[in-house]
């Protein structure tokens, strides 16, 4: 069951996304595809959402959205340069005209100094315009890191409509 606040945003974003004819295509990592699933807990969301990608691994990032393995390997996944590339390549591999990615580390396990638990990198891209990046760092355990960046994907999206 969905918070309710998100369930709202979702709707939001989706009326939003309506009569200006957007589509929206989500790349999520550290998500496992909670931002997709929000999007079409929504009734009537088929109109607006074209598809998910779930790229957990590098490999699906490479191989699903176009993530060069050279720039995880130097920048690692968990990055602003990873982010966007999945962002691109979302609306590149789909056929929507804007596109939210993220790739973080959700814990408990997993980071480190330079990339703490809590650390979400992401992109959001638009047919047309450029692609926007922000880095979150939230509190709290797995379940309050990937709820948090669900609320930070809708908005984001939501405020991409209206720049």
């Amino acid at each position: 069951m969905l918070p309710e606040a998100l369930t709202i945003a979702a709707a939001a974003l989706l009326d939003a996304c309506a009569p200006r004819g957007v589509t929206i295509a989500t790349a999520e990592s550290c998500t496992g595809g909670l931002i997709i699933g929000c999007l079409t807990e929504i009734a009537g969301s088929s109109a607006m959402v074209d598809r998910g990608f779930v790229t957990y691994s590098n490999e699906a990032k490479a191989e699903m959205l176009g993530v060069p393995m050279d720039m995880i390997r130097s920048r690692g996944a968990v990055s602003e340069e990873v982010a966007l590339a999945m962002a691109i390549g979302a609306l590149a591999k789909s056929n929507a005209s804007l596109s939210i990615a993220v790739t973080g580390v959700a814990g408990p396990g997993g980071g480190s100094p330079e990339k703490p638990v809590g650390l979400v990198h992401f992109g959001c891209a638009m047919t047309g315009r450029p692609t926007l990046h922000e880095r979150h760092v939230f509190d709290g355990g797995r379940s309050a890191v990937r709820r948090e960046t669900v609320r930070t994907a809708l908005r984001m999206m939501a405020d991409r409509l209206v720049d």
